[in-house]
């Protein structure tokens, strides 16, 4: 019998009233989903564009595949959205697995969208432990909110890069009361790690997409029953934590899942203890002056500048290298980058080619409804502003 999809509507966790609201409808959702009861979607809070891009994703009036249970909205941070279906076998393997690795069951901050993968999770661990999250609402700091997790309990949360970084400068010390913070999304700049631990902050990098049920890989190490593999295509990852596929559309899950795994397009190397290093999208890779240049490296570079708070960089087309490599950096207070002393900065680090060769200022990185920066529009804002 042909299922129709549950639409939920996620606060932001931003916003004043969300913990109730996620307690009072998004929890709820996500027991009936782990139950089988019904498929669900949480739709994305925010402007009424990104709300219809996501319903025009789900597409809600057409049957739900059989077998999914939950289906999520990717950021689109390299195309157009797709909506992901996923059984509830795969979110809780996900989660049993994380919390095996993290050390056992605990209450959860949410600090990012209920609608994006990193905010389900903390969801779905809440909701197979019985515990209901405390959510960081607007205005609040992160020791106000740590107040409402069970004294005694182990305590966790996941954040994206910007906002440990923000934390760490702001709230070290309610940093340090988690014994777990887990950070993914988008890469983590070394240095940032390094200042985290060096601070006492139990940060764990997690590696993985919303097409394996969120984070797969903590700190390079595969959650149990998880597999890793690279080709020519980047890094492959398989195991029961894997999604179904795109909703009601075989071309691209024919794709992207084959035999079992899934086809990342992530650049990526295993060590000899088989622990995994993700260098970037093999779709970003800048080719300039016949040198293969990976935006993420020249962006974490960059964020270990004194002058640049955040970086993001991409390609344009050159006529004399290709390609040449353009950086949009956010300054840092009472600070002007230059393009001749970041060029210097970067070539002496990653060598002459990943230097940029042209600069622009923003006021911000643009986030995504996930939290992850969204780098399509850091680069058409650019090029329209050079026009």
């Amino acid at each position: 019998m042909a299922r129709q999809l549950t639409l939920v509507h996620a606060p932001d966790p931003s916003e004043t009233g969300a913990e109730a609201a996620v307690t009072s409808t998004v929890l709820p959702a996500i027991r009936a989903c782990l139950e089988g009861a019904a498929p669900v979607a949480v739709l994305p809070s925010g402007p009424s564009a990104v709300v219809g891009a996501a319903r025009a994703a789900l597409r809600p009036t057409e049957p739900v595949e059989p077998g999914a249970d939950l289906v999520v909205v990717t950021s689109g941070s390299t195309g157009r959205s797709r909506a992901v279906l996923l059984p509830a076998s795969a979110m809780r393997a996900s989660s049993v697995s994380a919390l095996d690795r993290l050390g056992g069951p605990g209450s959860w901050l949410l600090a990012l969208p209920a609608s994006a993968m990193g905010g389900l999770q903390v969801l779905f661990r809440s909701a197979l432990t019985g515990r209901a999250p405390a959510v960081l609402e607007r205005g609040e700091t992160l020791a106000e909110a740590l107040r409402r997790l069970p004294p005694g309990d182990r305590h966790y949360t996941s954040l994206v890069p910007t906002q440990l970084r923000r934390f760490l400068d702001r709230e070290p010390d309610a940093l340090r009361s988690f014994d777990g913070v887990l950070v993914g999304g988008a890469a983590t700049d070394p240095d940032l790690l390094d200042r985290a631990r060096r601070a006492g902050v139990a940060v764990i990098t997690t590696y993985g997409m919303t097409e394996t049920a969120g984070g797969c890989v903590y700190d390079g190490r595969p959650l149990d029953g998880v597999r890793v593999r690279i080709d020519c295509d980047g890094v492959l990852l398989a195991g029961p934590v894997l999604a179904l596929g795109y909703r009601l559309d075989p071309r691209a899950t024919a794709a992207a899942f084959r035999d079992g795994w899934f086809v990342t397009r992530d650049a990526g190397s295993l060590d000899d203890s088989g622990r995994l290093t993700v260098s970037g999208r093999l779709d970003d890779v800048v080719l300039t002056g016949g040198v293969n240049v990976a935006p993420a490296a020249v962006e974490a570079v960059l964020r270990e500048h004194p002058d640049v708070e955040d970086a993001v960089v991409f390609g344009r087309p050159d006529d004399e290298w290709g390609q040449r490599v353009v950086a949009a950096v956010v300054p840092r207070p009472c600070t002007a980058p230059d393009l001749a002393t970041l060029r210097a900065w970067v070539a002496a680090r990653l060598g002459p080619p990943a230097a940029p060769r042209e600069l622009h200022t923003i006021a911000a990185v643009p986030a995504l409804h996930t939290g992850k920066p969204d780098r399509r529009a850091v680069a058409a804002a650019v090029v329209e502003g050079t026009r």
